[in-house]
């Protein structure tokens, strides 16, 4: 393991020396993760996912349209009063049994 020294500047940043850059594919703009690791920092390359956020007559329209069982359909239908909605007012594609 080389190592190599890095100064601190303004702001906190460091330059990540360009062989560690490339040995780990970081490149400008890309995210990373800093952790105490009780006697150093650790930085590891992050991923950020997009996360869609679904509204309840969504999730609700979710739980009743995938259903392939009767017995499944009326559990759905329990959660989704759960959710404070009626399943008579929800968009669904309802399965026949």
């Amino acid at each position: 393991m080389k190592t190599e020294l890095v100064t601190v500047g303004k702001r906190g940043t460091i330059v990540i020396p360009a062989s560690l850059r490339k040995r780990f594919g970081v490149n400008e703009g890309d995210l990373l993760i800093t952790k105490d690791h009780g006697d150093g920092i650790l930085i590891t390359p992050a991923v950020a996912v997009p996360v869609e956020m679904y509204s309840l007559k969504k999730k609700a329209e979710f739980l009743l349209s995938n259903t392939i069982a009767q017995e499944d359909y009326e559990k759905a239908c329990e959660e989704v009063r759960k959710l404070g909605l009626n399943p008579d007012t929800i968009k669904h594609h309802k399965p026949r049994y």
